[in-house]
């Protein structure tokens, strides 16, 4: 504050306060903030000021790439973990469902087989003393369990003498005197018995030791 050759008071700047206030207000803009590394560096190199700033820049932005690829690995790490417990949930009914398919199959296949030892109860209980009539009973009461059987798709193995053995459908009891080729099936001892490609009980077999067909030669 001065005063003219008339009296009259005039506001004369200050530069030096200008360049405070100039700095202040570029202080107070995040666009032109600079960093304090490039600051430094630009008392002695400018040039190398604006490669650090540029770096900087890089550096910031980076971490603001990393905290978008952090942001995005627990939004998948959330997705993961909902659809493992879905699956979870999944296996559980799946699990259940089948349990509750066994059981419904075991109760209908044992309904079935009430029947035949229903027929065997009368078989049993019959006091006429007829032999052929009981006889008839027993193998009409078979023949029902038969059915019962191959409506469950249950097949009998029952080898003819002379075929070759399979060790995954027989069971060699031992070995005896037939006219069959040595090591074929001699005769059938238990008869076995496979439900589609499952073997439930391996047929028990007497393999021939060939003395029989040699004795023939």
């Amino acid at each position: 504050m001065t005063d003219d050759a008339d009296g009259v008071e005039v506001d004369v700047e200050d530069p030096e306060a200008s360049d405070a206030e100039a700095d202040a207000d570029e202080a107070a803009d995040p666009e032109t903030v600079g960093d304090p590394l490039a600051d430094r560096v630009a008392e002695y190199d400018e040039d190398l000021a604006e490669e650090v700033a540029d770096v900087v820049g890089d550096r910031n932005r980076l971490a603001e790439d990393v905290e978008d690829l952090e942001a995005e690995v627990e939004d998948h790490e959330e997705r993961l973990q909902r659809v493992q417990a879905d699956f979870q949930n999944y296996k559980k009914r799946a699990k259940r469902k089948q349990a509750e398919t066994e059981e419904r199959a075991t109760e209908d296949l044992v309904t079935r087989l009430l029947d035949v030892r229903d027929n065997l109860t009368r078989a049993l209980a019959e006091e006429s003393g007829d032999v052929d009539s009981l006889r008839e009973g027993v193998e009409m009461t078979k023949r029902e369990l038969d059915r019962v059987f191959e409506d469950e798709g249950v097949a009998e193995i029952a080898p003819e003498p002379g075929s070759e053995t399979d060790p995954h459908r027989h069971e060699v009891m031992l070995e005896v005197s037939s006219d069959e080729p040595e090591g074929t099936v001699a005769e059938v001892y238990r008869p076995g018995y496979e439900m589609g490609e499952k073997v439930l009980r391996a047929a028990q077999v007497t393999v021939s030791d060939g003395s029989g067909d040699a004795n023939d030669a």
